[in-house]
């Protein structure tokens, strides 16, 4: 595995590289990261990654100084995965001196959590597209839990004609249900057993679409049920077209996105759920 930190070194490393299946990460990676690892080399010649806490996707009073940095482990992880190539940059490799752009997506970035954390899909943005313009993938993976940031994603790469297939790779999630995440950690425990709260909301909607409901409003008045039974601060429910995100009435086709974010403590997490066809 050969580690790089500059833009000089990336294209370097990728250039004897062929096919390449990329992941990018803020590290502290989990079992959900490893699985795209894993994923990204289907069809591909080599696996590369990115680790970078991306500061302009953070707002001001969010986790950035917090945020988990276990590099070593990181590293050693992806080492025993196989990946080829890692881009290790600093923040002063990706907005060096004098930085002064940034992409804006439009609508579908302004919702749900661009509503909540305005300015951050604008960093995203802006930070997948240089990564993909450093390490120039064929293929990047991104997973599903990000539900928003996917769509985003692809549509930040359909509007700027950037030569990356999108991929998404589905949600791991704990024996209870929990999706993984790396701000996992900073649930207390009795936050943590809590928070299962999500997926059992969740997974209620689902069964209740697939039993013949289709009202939006009943089924997120599901979910908030599951919610209000713990400490939970509920940011947002929200049952959307699959493609834009708008907010739905009726769930009229399958595909559907159910998600959510709810606060336990100072956690923030989100989760979500496609509503699948009926039988």
């Amino acid at each position: 595995m050969k580690i790089v930190r500059t833009v000089a070194e990336t294209r370097a490393a990728r250039a004897g590289l062929g096919r390449l299946g990329f992941v990018p990460t803020m590290g502290a990676l989990h079992d959900g990261h490893m699985g795209l690892m894993a994923s990204a080399r289907d069809g591909c010649d080599a696996v590369a990654a990115s680790i970078f806490v991306n500061p302009a996707q953070f707002g001001p009073n969010e986790d950035l100084t917090r945020y988990p940095r276990p590099i070593e482990a990181d590293l050693a992880k992806l080492e025993a995965g196989g990946v080829e190539l890692v881009f290790l940059p600093s923040v002063e490799i990706v907005y060096p001196a004098g930085f002064d752009t940034r992409i804006e997506v439009g609508a579908i970035a302004n919702r749900l959590e661009g509503a909540i954390r305005p300015g951050h899909f604008s960093g995203v943005a802006t930070v997948v597209a240089k990564l993909f313009n450093i390490v120039a993938p064929d293929v990047a993976w991104f997973g599903q839990k990000d539900v928003q940031q996917t769509r985003v994603i692809k549509q930040l790469v359909r509007d700027l004609d950037l030569p990356v297939n999108i991929r998404v790779g589905p949600t791991l999630r704990e024996a209870d249900g929990l999706a993984l995440s790396s701000r996992n950690v900073y649930l207390s425990a009795e936050d943590r057993a809590q928070a299962t709260a999500l997926y059992r909301g969740l997974s209620g909607a689902e069964a209740a679409w697939a039993g013949g409901e289709a009202g939006a409003a009943t089924l997120r008045s599901g979910i908030a049920t599951h919610i209000a039974e713990t400490t939970g601060i509920v940011d947002y429910i929200s049952i959307a077209d699959p493609d834009t995100l708008v907010e739905l009435d009726e769930v009229t086709d399958a595909g559907a996105v159910v998600s959510l974010a709810v606060r336990y403590g100072t956690t923030r997490l989100i989760d979500n759920v496609v509503l699948p066809a009926r039988a």
